[in-house]
């Protein structure tokens, strides 16, 4: 199972700094940390993806950054997340190199369709519940959404919104390939 912890600098526990959470994260929770601090400007994002980057990861957690392929690239991350209105992952794969990440945000079957013709690696599909650390205009698609939506596609689906330790379990249960969220990685006491 994949455990994506996607950052929010503005959502931490009272007294803790990114980078604490980042590395709190990095010994142990997480399989891939998603630097997602959309309002930084691209040298402050850079700066702190190298700063993540150059933390102790004994575990191999790979760094994914929000939107930015230029910043993942110049900062040697292991690849991007896309949103789901961004050029296609199939644009981005003619300048990045072998192996490198590209995921993208799906909210229906046809994105994940789309997202997987595109050439994606992987997609964030949600929300699956009601999000807890953000509100969403979109409904939740629920475990029978989230199973329905897994069964579309080939590529690895990731269960995103409202994911709780509780709850993780039923999405694996339901087939998606792992576990996304803020509030679950960002408690002092993450997965």
């Amino acid at each position: 199972m994949i455990r994506c912890y996607v950052t929010d600098r503005r959502s931490l526990p009272s007294g803790e700094t990114l980078l604490g959470a980042i590395a709190r994260n990095l010994g142990g929770g997480a399989d891939w940390i998603q630097i997602r601090e959309k309002d930084l400007s691209a040298k402050a994002l850079f700066d702190l993806v190298v700063a993540a980057l150059s933390l102790p990861n004994p575990n191999g957690v790979k760094f994914l950054v929000n939107t930015r392929v230029d910043v993942a690239l110049a900062a040697n991350a292991a690849g991007a997340h896309l949103p789901s209105d961004s050029p296609s992952p199939a644009h981005w794969r003619r300048i990045t190199p072998a192996g490198f990440l590209l995921g993208i945000s799906c909210h229906s079957i046809d994105d994940l369709k789309l997202a997987e013709r595109d050439g994606a690696d992987y997609a964030l599909f949600g929300p699956v519940f009601a999000p807890i650390s953000k509100t969403s205009a979109l409904p939740a698609v629920g475990l029978k959404g989230l199973s329905q939506a897994v069964k579309a596609v080939r590529i690895p689906v990731i269960a995103l919104g409202g994911i709780t330790e509780q709850n993780a379990p039923s999405c694996t249960d339901a087939g998606a390939s792992g576990i996304a969220g803020i509030s679950l990685f960002q408690s002092r006491h993450s997965c």
